[in-house]
């Protein structure tokens, strides 16, 4: 996994209450929705696994802190590995909670996971087409008609990055508005008008607008708020107890498991008042269904293999989730290859490199970056945490070498014949 250019940009968590809705949990290949159990939510062994495997992870968190804490300005990392058929993950941490800091980062600290939070939308609205309550190719002419100049627009389109509608963050009214004033309180409206009117875009172009307005839909469909379908279809039931949303502000209780995170780039003159700053505490509105989750690195393992194991959606919704359009033609593909090597879901992605075929997803707040990855062939899935979004980012470097750690130590290998990844 060479180092990327993140898929996403900025995103977000928050802290919900639990309410009545319903829920499908679909043993994977199951043709109607019974209940099913899903795996336990991870239990940190560090302590339990291998010693020399636990320092060797701890190890390459410390040499990516000490090679690029500068140039980054990153003082904190975390790691989480989950093998196949484990109950328990490896879960390690680096650094300290602010930069030049003396306080230790610990394994279980809470991280703005970004755009890791699509997935989690995309995935209340299939639940809602397996329900009979929507359609993924529904034009927002029926549920958002308030915005007829997209009307044609499916939502299938929002979740594939190919709707054509902007992305509001890369409106300089918005930076300067956002800039201004990092504690404001965005309504999911006032972002999505930063690009009314705005020029469309052409084939694959990433975009926050489009999951804002599939935030909006889960509102319209359901009567409910998006918070309180996301606590009470996944969270709860999923027993992500280090998982939160909130669409602004953190109360100190969960803020205080967060290290400080780091604006640390210098390309966007309009961010420049925030060079350098400290913005974790900051409002989250402005990323909301598009990036506004917070997790630990272990929820996030545990996250990432119900999501691609087909525990959470029936079949067809679970093929829909996966179906890809290339990222460079924004046509569909069946896969990735040497030649096409990237490619967007419903808010998953899937790359071909040097390590394989994979699923993955890095994103990014104002002050945060988060990846993590999913290997079919071994069932291995990782997620790492970083306090800062710097000019250049080399993420993807880091978990490269942490899959050839676990490749050194002999942790990792095919999924055994009939075992469920």
């Amino acid at each position: 996994m060479t180092a990327r250019r993140s898929l996403s940009t900025r995103g977000a968590l928050a802290c919900v209450p639990a309410v009545a809705a319903s829920l499908v949990l679909v043993a994977p290949g199951a043709a109607a929705a019974p209940a099913a159990p899903v795996p336990a939510a991870p239990v940190a062994a560090s302590a339990a696994a291998d010693p020399a495997l636990v320092e060797d992870l701890r190890g390459d968190l410390e040499a990516y802190l000490q090679a690029r804490g500068a140039a980054e300005h990153v003082s904190a990392a975390a790691l989480s590995v989950s093998l196949p058929m484990q109950e328990a993950t490896i879960d390690v941490s680096a650094g300290t909670t602010e930069f030049g800091g003396s306080v230790p980062v610990r394994p279980d600290a809470l991280w703005q996971v970004g755009s890791n939070t699509k997935a989690f939308t995309s995935v209340l609205l299939l639940q809602l087409e397996a329900e009979g309550r929507l359609s993924i190719d529904d034009p927002l002419s029926r549920w958002l008609p308030e915005y007829p100049q997209w009307g044609e627009v499916t939502i299938r389109r929002l979740l594939d990055m190919t709707s054509g509608i902007p992305t509001y963050d890369d409106q300089p009214a918005f930076d300067a508005d956002y800039a201004a004033d990092p504690l404001r309180q965005f309504t999911a409206a006032e972002l999505v008008d930063y690009v009314v009117g705005a020029p469309a875009t052409s084939g694959y172009s990433y975009s926050n607008t489009n999951y804002v307005l599939a935030e909006m839909i889960v509102e319209r469909v359901t009567g409910t708020g998006y918070a309180a379908q996301l606590s009470a279809r996944l969270l709860v039931p999923l027993g992500l107890a280090d998982t939160y949303y909130r669409s602004h502000l953190y109360p100190p209780g969960i803020a205080g498991r967060m290290p400080a995170g780091y604006y640390a780039r210098t390309t966007e003159p309009g961010m420049g008042p925030l060079e350098g700053e400290d913005v974790s505490r900051d409002s989250l509105s402005w990323a909301r269904g598009a990036g506004a989750i917070l997790s630990t690195t272990a929820d996030m393992t545990l996250w990432a293999r119900v999501l691609y194991g087909g525990w959470l959606l029936p079949p067809q919704q679970q093929a829909e989730l996966l179906s890809l359009v290339s990222t460079a033609t924004g046509e569909p593909i069946e896969a990735t290859s040497p030649e096409d090597p990237r490619g967007f879901g419903l808010g998953v992605a899937q790359m071909t490199d040097d390590l394989g075929t994979f699923w993955f997803y890095e994103g990014e707040t104002m002050g945060f970056r988060f990846l993590h990855a999913y290997f079919p062939e071994s069932g291995l899935v990782v997620a790492v945490g970083l306090n800062s979004r710097p000019d250049e980012d080399r993420i993807g470097a880091l978990a490269t070498s942490v899959y050839d750690t676990l490749l050194t130590h002999g942790a990792l290998g095919p999924v055994p014949a009939g075992a469920v990844p």
